[in-house]
């Protein structure tokens, strides 16, 4: 809800419209491919987790495929990347606020999942990032 009103009340009242030009400027081409990658990651480790378990069973798997080989998170990395994303591709305040808030909130989120992966699977690779590869 503060996402859809905060961006549409400034893209549909506050901004000037976007010349057609702006389709073809560098900010707009790297947001939407950042947005476009994300958004895969996003869903392609959305449908391993879902795939970890199948209907009545209750046990807990430690999920690998696509970005699981570095990250405990990667569906919530593709998130991340998919605001980010938008910001760049819109180049206001508004989408860089919700792309900032959406991180603020998804990585300490990736961090206690990552936490209790570490502390319920012995055999956890501890090589594993909680959300953004190599780094965090």
């Amino acid at each position: 809800v503060i996402n859809g009103f905060s961006n549409g009340y400034y893209l549909g009242t506050l901004s000037e419209p976007y010349p057609v030009s702006w389709f073809w400027d560098v900010r707009f081409i790297v947001g939407i491919l950042v947005f476009v990658a994300g958004a895969y990651i996003n869903f392609s480790s959305d449908n391993i987790l879902l795939a970890l378990r199948k209907p009545g069973e209750k046990d807990y798997k430690i999920p690998y495929g696509g970005l699981f080989k570095y990250v405990s998170c990667p569906n919530l990395f593709g998130e991340i990347l998919e605001w980010f994303g938008f910001a760049i591709m819109c180049w206001n305040l508004p989408a860089l606020a919700f792309a900032v808030w959406t991180a603020t909130n998804l990585i300490p989120r990736a961090l206690s999942h990552h936490r209790w992966y570490l502390a319920n699977f012995d055999n956890y690779p501890v090589s594993r990032k909680a959300v953004i590869p190599g780094i965090f």
